[in-house]
């Protein structure tokens, strides 16, 4: 089949793979078919986009298509692919991409088997349902790619349409990737949730607590992506400040004890960082080494 015709179907049609399908639809790329396990959800898709149709059975859906996208949960994927292949639904020759940040284009090896081409495409975003006349949540996120050489190229054409920024990834990388942005999103909120817990502690009202720390967590942000995170790197660890931190451990420890492995934890790993400057003494480097 011929991937310039732009033509393609949707497996799995919850909040991502409707944005998907509306805004290429937008871009000159022609929804063919939508599949999904709640058929309500595919009806919708089609109203939304104005085109395509409508099948209960993903085989027949992905039949139609040069270019398919398993926007199912990550958990179903794979099995998903594999039903389509042992019947024979993939053309080949035709490009296979599933949207899941956690998992490689190697879970559609059973669509390689058929003769297609196979990758992943994961947005670094949030999706929330599509509302229609909405601005695109496409618009200037980054966006990576893996898989195939021919899927690689065409991923990155899909993702110049939905005028996103993209970024290529080794498949055998996509883990780490992935560990990468749980840590970068998932974990903030869990480590501003222990400031602002702090914060309470210190007899300030709950709903004033962020609205404290949020010009220094901002000014933070900012100050690693002008500088790095070595050098904007501050506070009593990076100046080598041992008492006060036995001042923090010890409050911790009496007052909320259940912070207390994670703020040595964190320590040790900023001390690390601080040490990396060379700018704490030796002497100063063991005292908190030994706090944490």
């Amino acid at each position: 089949m011929d991937i310039n015709k732009k033509e393609f179907c949707l497996i799995g049609c919850g909040r991502l793979g409707i944005n998907l399908a509306v805004f290429l639809s937008k871009q000159g790329f022609t929804p063919k078919a939508f599949s999904s396990k709640n058929l309500e959800s595919a009806e919708k898709a089609i109203k939304l986009t104005g085109k395509g149709q409508v099948y209960d059975n993903p085989v027949k859906a992905v039949k139609t298509s040069n270019i398919v996208f398993i926007t199912t949960p990550d958990t179903v994927i794979e099995p998903v692919c594999e039903n389509i292949a042992s019947n024979d639904g993939f053309n080949k020759n035709s490009i296979v991409f599933h949207l899941s940040g956690a998992l490689s284009s190697c879970i559609l090896k059973s669509a390689k088997q058929n003769g297609a081409y196979v990758g992943s495409i994961h947005p670094l975003q949030a999706f929330a349902p599509y509302e229609p006349g909405q601005e695109s949540p496409f618009k200037g996120i980054n966006i990576s790619i893996e898989g195939d050489e021919k899927a690689i190229e065409l991923g990155k054409e899909i993702v110049n349409a939905l005028r996103a920024n993209s970024f290529t990834i080794p498949t055998e990388a996509k883990t780490l990737y992935h560990a990468s942005a749980v840590v970068a999103s998932n974990y903030l909120v869990t480590l501003e949730h222990f400031a602002l817990e702090l914060l309470k502690n210190a007899d300030q009202p709950e709903e004033k607590a962020y609205d404290i720390l949020e010009p220094l967590i901002l000014g933070t942000l900012k100050n690693i992506k002008a500088r790095g995170c070595i050098n904007a790197l501050t506070g009593p660890v990076a100046r080598g400040d041992d008492e006060i931190v036995s001042r923090h451990l010890k409050d911790i420890d009496e007052k909320m004890p259940q912070f207390s492995k994670l703020y040595r934890m964190l320590g040790q790993y900023t001390l690390d960082i601080a040490d990396q400057r060379g700018e704490i003494s030796e002497d100063a480097r063991q005292k908190l080494g030994d706090l944490f």
